[in-house]
């Protein structure tokens, strides 16, 4: 008899671990596909775990009330030969190997994916963590490692095909076994839902939301893509039209991006008819020239969540003047040892969220958030740093735990990020969670700025360009002189409801106290 193993899910990039709270089966019990198997516990949500499939409950492995990491055997589920009406199961010839894919939970928020892709076929041999499969949400698109190495078994979710987070979509066996063990009970699995198009509308108006999850050719459109179609109104013949640079030419969020950028280009000026007077008919019509442009759904998201934070918080701004001339030279003698030892260009972000952690230990305050009436203080500095997208708006992924990290440390962190929010790789957990944010302006080029706070955070700030000036300084045996040092202006926005204006500006007094103390011949 086969089994298929129970292991403690991932429940968010945050989280590593989890409690059993309560077993809903006992050894021996029969459960269904989907059944509620058990309930597990983090620090931030309660959830019920499903059966990946249909058997009969084995050996449990870890007890009511013990905590284990994710990944961690809980159980195992015998699988017999026989199974409900309309199901699937895989039979394997050797039990112990038998390893289930299962669909991964992206986000606290997300609930379900669909899967775009498969890479493999059945009875092909996958290495460890080699690319298995494509799914894809409304947020986000991503590749799903494989498990465990051996032989792509069974394959339980079709392309297309939309499913729960822990449905079981595929079964890994021992390297080398024969894939004749696998065989398949019912009918193959139904082809994916489409939405019927109204009787009334015709075929090339139909619009993405009555065209379903594929094209007329045949390729898959991922939920990304279809949300961001739906909300730029675009057809499905407008899209069968374009080439995809995705596996096996599937559209991706790049492709559909790249051609509304195209089309607004290329779109005629609105034309508005003007009634003119009898005695006027033979003047032309002039009116203001205008281009509207609409907003695509990057910018719609942008400016709800900028507008809610101006109705939610006080904003202030305060400012300081920072001498940068020390972390200048600093990286200055770092930058080609650091680019040859690390591989990554080192800026002056991760000194800018070094010195920001050290400014938020001394007023934690500013490391928090409000909810309600209620203050809840972070002792964990999340520090997000804002990557601009070129022509499609920013993003602000988070650096966990920046308070653990070193220059350098911070330097991968934020090169990570940086890298895959341009890729478009970032996963919804890299953008949650954030404590503090740090948006250098100066490297767009702007003097000093007013930033808007990311919510429910309650600060944020804003570094400016670095430039050289005619400064005043005092020398202790020269007196006061003026000299070419490298200055930059900082900008605090934080919220007057819970931060009054000697905070904030002893927060920029304390920043500009750490920046101004590198010394140039440290090692980074």
């Amino acid at each position: 008899m086969a089994t298929v193993e129970v292991r403690m899910p991932k429940m968010g990039e945050s989280i590593t671990e989890g409690t059993v709270i309560t077993w809903y089966k006992q050894p021996g019990d029969h459960v269904v596909l989907d059944e509620a198997l058990l309930e597990i516990g983090t620090d931030k949500v309660d959830t019920e775990v499903p059966a990946p499939a249909e058997g009969v409950l084995g050996a449990v492995l870890v007890g009511e009330g013990e905590t284990v990491e994710v990944g961690t055997l809980l159980a195992r589920l015998e699988i017999g030969a026989q199974v409900e009406e309309k199901r699937e199961i895989v039979s394997v010839v050797d039990a112990d190997t038998s390893v289930p894919v299962v669909m991964p939970k992206m986000g606290e928020s997300i609930t379900e994916g669909t899967v775009i892709t498969w890479y493999k076929k059945e009875g092909e041999t996958v290495a460890l963590d080699e690319t298995l499969l494509e799914i894809g949400t409304d947020k986000v698109d991503t590749e799903v490692p494989a498990p465990a190495a051996g032989t792509l078994q069974k394959i339980l979710v079709a392309e297309g095909d939309t499913v729960d987070v822990g449905t079981l979509l595929a079964v890994i066996g021992g390297a080398g076994k024969a894939t004749a063990a696998v065989r398949n009970t019912v009918a193959e699995v139904a082809a994916p839902e489409t939405v019927a198009s109204p009787a009334a509308a015709e075929p090339e108006e139909e619009s993405v939301v009555a065209s379903g999850r594929r094209l007329a050719d045949g390729r898959f459109l991922s939920p990304l893509v279809r949300s961001i179609a739906q909300a730029e109104g675009l057809t499905t013949r407008e899209l069968e039209a374009l080439k995809g640079s995705g596996r096996d030419g599937r559209l991706t969020k790049k492709d559909v991006l790249r051609y509304l950028e195209t089309r607004r280009a290329v779109a005629p000026a609105p034309k508005k008819t003007v009634a003119m007077p009898p005695s006027l008919v033979s003047v032309d019509p002039v009116g203001p020239r205008v281009e509207i442009i609409e907003m695509d759904r990057m910018r719609q998201l942008i400016a709800k969540h900028m507008t809610e934070s101006k109705r939610t918080a006080a904003h202030v701004t305060s400012f300081a003047e920072a001498d940068v001339t020390n972390l200048v030279q600093l990286r200055e003698v770092n930058k080609e040892a650091f680019l040859e030892r690390d591989g990554i260009r080192l800026t002056y972000t991760p000194f800018f969220v070094y010195a920001a952690v050290e400014a938020l230990r001394a007023h934690p305050l500013l490391n928090a958030s409000v909810e309600d009436n209620q203050i809840h203080m972070h002792k964990d500095y999340h520090i997000g740093i804002a990557v601009a997208l070129d022509t499609s708006g920013l993003v602000v992924p988070v650096i966990r735990h920046a308070g653990r990290n070193s220059i350098a440390g911070l330097a991968h962190a934020a090169n990570d990020l940086a890298s895959r929010a341009r890729s478009n790789t970032l996963q919804p957990d890299d953008l949650q969670g954030g404590t503090f944010t740090v948006t250098n302006i100066g490297s767009l080029g702007s003097v000093m700025g007013t930033p808007i706070i990311s919510q429910p955070q309650v600060a944020i700030l804003a570094t400016g360009t670095i430039a050289k000036k005619p400064v005043v300084i005092e020398d202790p045996r020269l007196g006061d002189m003026i000299a070419i040092r490298h200055m930059m202006y900082l900008s605090l926005s934080y919220d007057h409801r819970i931060i009054d204006g000697a905070m904030g500006i002893s927060f920029l007094r304390r920043f500009v106290e750490v920046i101004e103390g590198f010394n140039p011949d440290m090692e980074v």
